[in-house]
């Protein structure tokens, strides 16, 4: 499919964005807001977001960690990149044993060392305080809904990888208008937020990442008690990040499914036809 992508400015050029759309289809066009793991706006995010794209929608992918079009030294792309190989290396224990993560960094030339600990210590601050996106994630839908005429007055739904899956709910809590909301083995909101999510929330997990989906249960009672509409599944065998088919995580077959279910959420509540 013919696809015409570019980066886009929104927020009085506060942030950035990929933009990416079907060059071929008439507009207006739904639009699905993708957020970013822990790595940013990388590879994997853009060709995401294109694989929305080619099944019709409108696709907007905020860089976080851009203020102004620019990124800080630590959070360049190839920062990130050389952090997540050492991850991917040293396992995932790393960012939260301590020892561990002292053990692997041990084994790294110093200069390498410490450009990852530095990188780290700047995603450790975006992971932990998600509230601090708000105002981009807002910001996101304003400019789709206002102020690009391919996406103007249609409805908005939102996915996140990680980071990205906690945001994205957090964008529910904020945004009345958001029609639905995706978590992929992503933290839930805190509880008094949960008041404020008027549109459906579907959650995908892997039952090994038992940090992430331990806590589905209580999050899954907390929106019943609050009357708000929540599904869930999470796959057996599948890690986190299972949907990232550029890590050793990556679970086809869990990948292969919450990608149709999306899909198909997506098809009901933004795209209906006619």
């Amino acid at each position: 499919m013919s696809l015409r992508a570019e980066n886009v400015s929104y927020g009085n050029g506060q942030f950035t964005a990929y933009f990416v759309l079907p060059s071929r289809a008439a507009v207006p066009l739904p639009s699905v807001i993708v957020l970013q793991e822990a790595w940013g706006v990388d590879a994997h995010i853009e060709d995401v977001a294109r694989r929305f794209a080619a099944a019709g929608y409108a696709v907007l992918a905020p860089d976080l960690f851009a203020t102004n079009g620019a990124r800080p030294e630590p959070l360049l792309r190839e920062r990130l990149s050389e952090l997540r190989d050492f991850v991917d290396s040293a396992g995932s224990s790393v960012f939260v044993d301590e020892k561990a993560r002292a053990g692997a960094l041990a084994k790294l030339p110093a200069d390498r060392a410490a450009r990852v600990q530095e990188s780290m210590g700047r995603v450790f601050g975006g992971v932990r305080d998600l509230e601090a996106h708000v105002p981009a994630l807002l910001g996101a839908t304003k400019y789709l809904r206002e102020e690009r005429a391919e996406t103007r007055g249609q409805k908005i739904g939102s996915l996140g990888y990680c980071m990205g899956g906690g945001l994205s709910v957090l964008l529910a809590c904020h945004d009345p208008e958001l029609a639905t909301a995706f978590i992929y083995y992503g933290s839930s909101p805190p509880a008094e937020r949960i008041a404020g999510i008027q549109c459906p929330v579907f959650g995908f997990y892997g039952e090994a990442d038992t940090r992430i989906s331990g806590g589905v249960p209580s999050f899954a009672e907390a929106m019943k008690n609050a009357g708000k509409h929540f599904e869930s599944l999470i796959y057996p065998g599948a890690q986190h990040a299972f949907f990232n088919d550029e890590r050793p995580s990556y679970h086809v077959a869990a990948a292969r499914d919450a990608f149709a279910r999306t899909l198909d959420i997506c098809r009901k509540h933004l795209a209906s036809f006619p």
